[in-house]
Parts: C-alpha cells; structure tokens; sequence
C-alpha cells in the first residue's frame, strides 16, 4: 500500500487517465466496425468521416501516435476507394 500522499494521488491520475484513454480507444474500435458493417458506398464514406474524426480526435489527446491514426485513415479509405473501383472485365 502506499505510503506517501503524493503517491496515492499520483495512483489517483493515472487510473483516471486510464479510464479516459480506454473510453477513447473503445470509440475508436466502435468506428471500424460501423464502417465494417455499412453496407452501401454512401454509408461507408459517411462511416469513414466519423471513423477519421475518432481517430484524429483521439491522437490529438495523445490517446494514440498521430501516425497511428494516419495509418487508421488509410486503411480504412483504401476500403472506400477499393470497394467503389469498378472491374475493367466485363
């Protein structure tokens, strides 16, 4: 058990910041299966938007590494863009 009051505190924050990161985390999760989960192209662009605005929102907090949420967008608009590609066959 701690023994100092600078020690309990300092416990304190970072459960606090725990909870906070983890609530972020899981919208960010919640994001990528509602884009996995729309099904017409219109939807899954308006799913992109959200899912971007979460994961720019949580790398501002420093929840996750900026490039982390580059590479979200990415691969996630990649999704976009290969679904609405149309075959060249016939």
């Amino acid at each position: 058990m701690a023994r100092h009051l600078s020690v309990e505190k300092r416990h304190r924050q970072s459960e606090a910041r725990n909870r906070r990161n983890r609530a972020v985390k899981t919208r960010i999760r919640s994001a990528v299966k509602e884009f996995a989960a729309a099904g017409t192209p219109e939807a899954r662009q308006e799913a992109l938007r959200q899912a971007a605005s979460v994961a720019d929102k949580a790398a501002v907090k420093r929840v996750i590494h900026k490039n982390k949420a580059a590479r979200l967008k990415s691969r996630l608009a990649r999704k976009v863009s290969a679904a609405s590609a149309t075959p060249s066959t016939p």
